[in-house]
Parts: C-alpha cells; structure tokens; sequence
C-alpha cells in the first residue's frame, strides 16, 4: 500500500527538479560559485577582500553605506595600522557639538564607523535621486538576500554546508542586466531590467563594467570578476568572524567525538566489572 505514495512523491520530487533546470520560474536561480570561504573548512582571500574593498570605494560607496563596520576592523583584510588610519582620514566624519554648540566634519579616525553616503543626506532625498527608492545599506546585505533553493536542493545543502546563497545572488544580480527586457515586458519610468531581481524591475542602474576598477595585482578587471570581489568583500563585513566560527565549530565536532569514544569505553569498563 506504499508503495503508490513512494511513488508519488518520487514523481513530485523529480517535477520540482525538471521545472527549476527548465526555468519554468519567474525568476531564475543564481549560478553557485566557487568561493574560498565556502565549506567547513573555508578562509577568506585577503587579496580578493582588498580588491573587493577597492571596487566599493570607488563604485558602491557613492550611494551605499557600510554603516556597522569600523575602520578599524580593515585591519582584518591585511591592511597596516598606517594603512588604516591613511583609509579613515580620506572620509569626512560628523562630529560634534562643538564650543558653539554646532557640529561639525573632520577627517575620520580608525575608531569611526564608516559615513553614510554623501549624495543623500535623508531618505525623502535618496527617494528623489532613485526614482523612489533607497539605497540599501550593505553592512549585512550579503547574509540578509538569498533565494529558494527549493527541494530537494535544501536537503543537500545541510550535508555540503552550502550556505552560499547571499554572496551567489549578489554576484548574479550585479551580472544579471540586459539592455532589453523581454519581449511584451514593460518597466516603468527609469527601471532597469535585470533577470535575478524579484520583478526584475531594478532602480540601481548596471554598476559594473569591464575596466572599470583598476587592479594593481593583474587580476583580469572584467565584470564578472568585479562582481565577485566586491560580493567576498560584502560576505566579509557581514560576518567578519566566519573564519573563527568554523574552526571552533571543526574543534566542538573532535571534541565531542573524542568524547564519546571515551564514555562508550568507560561504559564498557564500568558494565563489565559489574557482571
């Protein structure tokens, strides 16, 4: 009698795996990269974390802000305490008051947070500049987007670890315009089109193109690499401690079966006297 129900859900599983590889979805699902911090045993790239710093600064920082991460914590992507302070005096911070009961703007300190962006001072202007909408802040953007993976994918995906989707999507939304919508596809106003976006109406015009970041390192500057810098930059100030949560979660897992190994046998020691 289970038979039929085995058979149902087989069938049900293999419909759900053939309209997601025939993009019967709206919407459809970002390529998987290849990142160094993927996998139990992942690290960052600094060098790819530098670049991907470099590409915010002169692209992203002009609308987006990075308001929960310091600049001290730069230190973390190999940069020199001179470095740092050299990073933070190049901004304006507000400060103050001051004697006059004013504030004021002075060069950053390491201790600062990043500043907001200096296009919009509020978010009724940031409406005005982008055709409605605001620009988000990119603090923990790379942890807070992701998209389904749906079945039976999430179930793979807890014995890989892939917890990937964020940085995946990013890269495909920053990839993902054409200059053309679709045939029969209408976007209001100034909207740009892109594939990965929910609507696929975007307000953020393409950011990226071929060259248009310098690299000093000889990385091939082309748009897909800019993209994946950036994004491991983005997973980096969203959880800068990824690294030290996967080795002290590699050091729980010995842990806990060296510790089984030894109350299994002290089980046996314990049961066997007592017979």
């Amino acid at each position: 009698m289970y038979r039929p129900i085995l058979a149902a859900l087989v069938a049900a599983s293999l419909t759900t795996v053939t309209a997601f590889a025939a993009g019967e979805h709206d919407t459809p699902v970002p390529p998987r990269q290849k990142w160094s911090f993927s996998g139990p045993f992942g690290h960052f790239d600094r060098g790819q974390l530098q670049r991907g710093f470099k590409v915010y600064r002169e692209v992203c920082a002009t609308c987006h802000g990075l308001n929960l991460l310091s600049f001290r914590n730069l230190s973390a992507l190999g940069y020199s305490e001179a470095q740092v302070k050299q990073i933070a005096s190049e901004y304006k911070v507000q400060d103050g008051p001051n004697d006059q009961g004013e504030m004021f703007e002075r060069p950053g300190r390491p201790a600062d947070r990043f500043p907001p962006p200096a296009t919009w001072k509020n978010e009724a202007q940031a409406r005005m500049l982008y055709s409605g909408t605001v620009p988000p802040d990119m603090s923990v953007i790379a942890k807070a987007r992701t998209y389904e993976r749906g079945f039976p994918w999430f179930i793979f995906d807890m014995f890989t670890q892939y917890q990937e989707q964020g940085p995946d999507y990013l890269v495909a939304l920053l990839t993902g315009y054409e200059e053309k919508p679709p045939a029969g596809v209408t976007l209001p106003g100034t909207l740009q089109y892109n594939k990965y976006f929910p609507g696929h109406g975007i307000a953020m015009p393409p950011p990226l193109s071929n060259d248009r970041v310098t690299y000093e390192d000889g990385t091939p500057q082309t748009t897909e690499q800019l993209a994946k810098d950036v994004t491991a930059f983005l997973m980096w100030a969203a959880e800068p401690h990824l690294e030290t949560r996967k080795r002290i979660g590699f050091q729980v897992m010995v842990f806990l079966i060296v510790f089984a190994g030894l109350m299994y046998f002290t089980k046996k020691k314990v049961w066997a006297s007592a017979h």
